[in-house]
């Protein structure tokens, strides 16, 4: 069943991310303000005032005790949402990783913003990345449109019965989440019924005939079990959200998948990417296409779980992979998603050469010459063999 065809309406993806909590109407908010995440409450807690919603909206003193309000909240039995950026989600860290454990599929949009120090308040991964092993699902968006629909998506893959496990809608902090956009909002209707009502499918603190405990302590008899536990539902969210996706692109006429696949058919050299830098990418790609180079760019979607067989699939169709990371891991071996790239790709029948750039910390635009400067390089090392550096930082001042 498709939508009708309907007017675009000029929203933020900070407003739009707001209009798809307002379509879920969750029982609970519990949210604090921070920047750039802070339009997304503000802008729901009108829908609160205004009636439009009958949702329990708790403004809180910090992001921790929005974490810990939620965590009570969704064990409690209600459906449960949240927002933050950057300092916030790292002042929430510890609860964070409870609410994972806990198997609470809680929804939050992460409007990704530089950690400090020192301080920043524009666009990179490191918030999210950092928190990539707390036991959330990580859904990166490209776009204001893309945002909206994850979070709607993000409410169905978390409250799956096999799943069961918090996620983060992430998008980039000014450049999608207040820059204005012309935004397809569903209808009300369908996306209710596709939402549907929430049944909690284990106990809750207010089930009073099966009585239960959330957060005891757990010492060495059962807390290598609980982490198991947590590991087979990571497992079993990459087996199942394809299909999540597919019931959701049915419904909705969309085209949602782990990861996109630009013009990869034929590419001999290709950027791995996510959120917004892969929308200045395929305007390189479609230049560069047509002054006959075959170079292709792959956008992973989700993140946690990483789908690693589905890039394994895509990136060895390609000579030479450039991984973008948009955060360093202070490793010395580049950022996070060149590491788990390359870690993917040891099983790989084909392997490419790949290459990390590290580029955008704190803001710093990318153009689309340092982007057609990349795959310049990528075709390159196609035709030598021989890379200069496997480790670049793209766009800084040496």
């Amino acid at each position: 069943m498709a939508t009708k065809t309907k007017k675009l309406t000029p929203l933020t993806g900070d407003q739009a991310v707001a209009e798809a909590m307002r379509q879920i109407e969750p029982d609970v908010v519990a949210a604090y303000p921070i920047t750039p995440q802070t339009e997304i409450v503000m802008t729901f807690s009108q829908f609160v005032a205004d009636g439009k919603v009958r949702t329990e909206m708790i403004p809180v003193e910090s992001e921790h005790s929005a974490m810990s309000a939620c965590v009570g909240s969704q064990a409690a039995g209600a459906r449960t949402m949240t927002a933050t950026s950057a300092n916030g989600l790292a002042l929430m860290w510890e609860i964070v990783y409870i609410a994972a454990s806990t198997r609470l599929p809680i929804v939050m949009p992460v409007v990704n913003r530089a950690l400090s120090g020192p301080i920043n308040i524009h666009c990179d991964h490191s918030d999210t990345m950092g928190a990539r092993d707390s036991g959330w699902i990580q859904i990166y968006s490209e776009n204001a449109q893309q945002a909206y629909e994850n979070t709607i998506l993000a409410m169905r893959i978390a409250e799956h019965k096999d799943i069961l496990l918090p996620v983060m809608v992430c998008q980039d902090g000014f450049i999608t989440s207040h820059a204005v956009e012309g935004i397809e909002l569903f209808d009300d209707d369908i996306v209710k019924k596709y939402i549907g009502e929430y049944k909690p499918v284990m106990p809750t603190l207010l089930d009073v005939d099966n009585p239960v405990t959330y957060g005891p302590l757990d010492l060495q008899d059962y807390y290598f079990e609980h982490k198991r536990q947590q590991a087979e539902a990571m497992k079993n969210a990459i087996s199942l959200i394809p299909d999540i996706m597919a019931e959701f692109n049915k419904t909705f006429n969309r085209k949602h998948d782990l990861i996109e696949e630009y013009k990869m058919l034929d590419a001999e050299v290709a950027i791995l990417v996510l959120s917004s830098t892969a929308g200045t990418t395929k305007a390189v790609v479609d230049d560069l296409r047509n002054k006959g180079h075959k170079v292709g760019l792959i956008r992973p979607e989700v993140f946690r779980p990483f789908p690693k067989q589905r890039i394994i699939e895509a990136a060895s169709k390609a000579k030479v992979v450039a991984v973008l990371d948009r955060s360093d891991s202070f490793s010395s071996q580049g950022g996070p998603l060149f590491d788990e790239v390359k870690s993917a790709m040891y099983d790989a029948d084909k392997k490419p050469i790949l290459v990390d750039y590290i580029f955008g910390l704190g803001g710093r635009d990318i153009s689309m010459e340092e982007i057609e400067g990349v795959y310049k390089e990528l075709l390159d090392i196609s035709k030598t063999g021989n890379i200069k550096n496997q480790i670049n930082h793209l766009g800084v001042r040496e």
